[in-house]
């Protein structure tokens, strides 16, 4: 007895050992996808095994599962897509991949299950109707024409057509006491104001978002819109902003920017589709954009100090897509794309590429200045309050296309003075200063004979502050800012280190003549993006001719008297 005892038990911890190990196991699914084979010749389309939990880095406790994705046009069946699919309730203890719609919709078929390589075979198995011709067929009831019956009726219908119309009545009255609820919310919001927008028919949404929804993964922004998501659509990240009903119109504006001629460009954020998500009150507005994951410059500058090279490449590309954004362009095919202001421009708006290259974003409030178009009664006190140009603190704004877009640089200013301030060529020598400290650089256009001279002793470089933080703090009133900026001219301050940089002192410049109080002497961002690009180009090639020279050991050249 005792040895049969001994014998179960290990039965028994064979057994917990098997499902363990079975559990370790990562589920392999079978990989294909189309689009690898697009424009070229003998692509190898063969299909590959992946590990999901591999590829798709999924969190404890999340299950994996296998999908398929075809079409089928006239019985003619092509694969489109085979790969992981993330923790879906749709596809838990399903062991084979079968599609049970009937008519799927634009004629994509999508199947996924559970287990290793269980995508390998899929089908399309709608599951069968019950037949209505079976049905028992309901009998007529007799009419009784008789004057008691009809009598009768009539004291019967009539109170139920009088409820009747009386709930019609109130239920009218209720949606259109809460239509005028969110419209008057969405007009007198204390910090910024709606721009008026019609309601047009939102641009169709993508075919892939169609298929199957979003899956969101992190909140990565809140804003005064809303919050933004990290999500993943298919085998990729995407950026999901939502936006709650009241603020429907900053979201039909987003889109109506977005979907204009020519507004494809590397540095403006990159527009995908949008959705709506649920009914009634509790509807959500969805914008889904490209995904940066460096996120904003604001962000950014707080934990970085930028390299010399680094700080003119973000500053440069800013003002390269803030220029396209302000500039009216015309296509080779006829397309064309008007000017639009941003009305918004802050740090906070503008997201970083991996190569820290920059994205204009988020154009709520932004406005097209399309030819022949006034821009009528508009609401000009909007944005940031930190950012807000003097005349728009002032609420003496001229209505027109110029006056918008100098608003921006203003904003552009204030920011550019952000990226200055954690450049960390003013806390020693810079690598390419350090060379070009003995040399005259020579810069093109306007800027003449420029002189690099030793790098002093400056101290180091400030942690990260916002404009304005340093003499109004974090959470300033519209008083604050009239009174700083309006009253006393006031501008966020340089550092002494600052000017005695040549390459700085020539960024401070430029800062200047953005932020100055007479809008109509400001620059415009195509001379910024000029002025900087040229700065950044002579830098590095004097750069280049100068490590020539000391290769050489050659005289460096005396300093001219000009």
């Amino acid at each position: 007895m005792t040895s049969v005892r001994v014998w179960l038990r290990l039965g028994l911890l064979l057994y917990a050992a098997g499902l363990s190990l079975c559990a370790a196991v990562d589920t392999t699914c079978e990989f294909y996808d189309n689009s690898e084979c697009e424009n070229q010749e003998n692509c190898n389309s063969t299909s590959r095994f992946v590990m999901c939990k591999d590829e798709q880095q999924q969190e404890e406790g999340k299950r994996s599962h296998c999908y398929a994705l075809w079409k089928n046009e006239s019985n003619v069946i092509t694969l489109v897509k085979k790969g992981c699919w993330l923790d879906d309730n749709d596809c838990y203890d399903k062991s084979e991949c079968y599609e049970h719609d009937e008519a799927p919709e634009k004629g994509m078929f999508y199947c996924c299950c559970e287990g290793n390589l269980c995508n390998q075979h899929f089908d399309h198995l709608p599951i069968p109707q019950p037949d209505r011709s079976t049905a028992e067929t309901p009998r007529t009831v007799p009419v009784d024409n008789s004057k008691e019956l009809f009598r009768s009726l009539m004291y019967s219908l009539f109170p139920i057509c009088g409820i009747a119309l009386v709930v019609a009545v109130t239920f009218y009255m209720y949606k259109r006491h809460k239509s005028e609820h969110i419209q008057c919310f969405t007009r007198h919001k204390t910090e910024h104001v709606q721009i008026p927008t019609q309601d047009p028919l939102p641009p169709p949404p993508s075919p892939l978002l169609g298929l199957r929804p979003l899956q969101l993964l992190e909140v990565k922004a809140r804003g005064r819109f809303g919050a933004v998501w990290k999500a993943q659509l298919l085998n990729e990240y995407v950026a999901v902003k939502i936006f709650p009903l009241q603020d429907k119109a900053s979201w039909l504006n987003e889109q109506d920017i977005f979907t204009t001629q020519l507004m494809k460009h590397d540095n403006l954020l990159q527009f995908i589709a949008v959705e709506k998500r649920g009914d009634g009150l509790e509807m959500e507005l969805w914008l889904i954009t490209a995904f940066h994951e460096r996120g904003s410059l604001t962000d950014y500058l707080k934990g970085h100090l930028l390299k010399w090279s680094e700080m003119c490449h973000i500053a440069e590309t800013m003002a390269r897509g803030l220029a396209y954004l302000h500039d009216d362009v015309m296509g080779r095919n006829g397309e064309y794309k008007p000017a639009i202001a941003h009305r918004d421009f802050k740090s906070k708006n503008v997201l970083l590429k991996q190569d820290l290259t920059v994205v204009v974003a988020d154009f709520g409030l932004a406005m097209k200045f399309d030819p022949g178009r006034s821009c009528g009664d508009t609401h000009g006190q909007v944005g940031t309050r930190r950012y807000m140009a003097p005349e728009v603190l002032e609420g003496a704004i001229n209505f027109n296309r110029d006056a918008f877009l100098r608003i921006d640089m203003y904003a552009f200013g204030l920011v550019l003075w952000e990226i200055v301030s954690r450049c960390s060529a003013v806390d020693g020598p810079v690598d390419e200063y350090h060379l070009l400290s003995r040399y005259k650089i020579i810069l093109p256009g306007s800027l003449n004979f420029i002189h690099v001279p030793l790098p002093l002793s400056p101290g180091p470089v400030d942690e990260y502050q916002l404009p304005f933080e340093e003499e109004i703090g974090q959470h300033p009133t519209l008083e604050d800012m009239q009174e700083v900026v309006v009253h006393k001219k006031m501008r966020p301050q340089f550092r002494e280190t600052w000017l005695k940089h040549q390459g700085l002192e020539i960024l401070c410049e430029t800062i200047e003549e953005c932020w100055d109080h007479d809008a109509e002497a400001r620059l415009s961002a195509g001379c910024v993006e000029e002025r900087l690009g040229q700065l950044s180009r002579t830098v590095n090639i004097t750069t280049s001719n100068t490590v020539d020279i000391t290769t050489n050991q050659q005289t460096p050249p005396k300093e001219s008297s000009l």
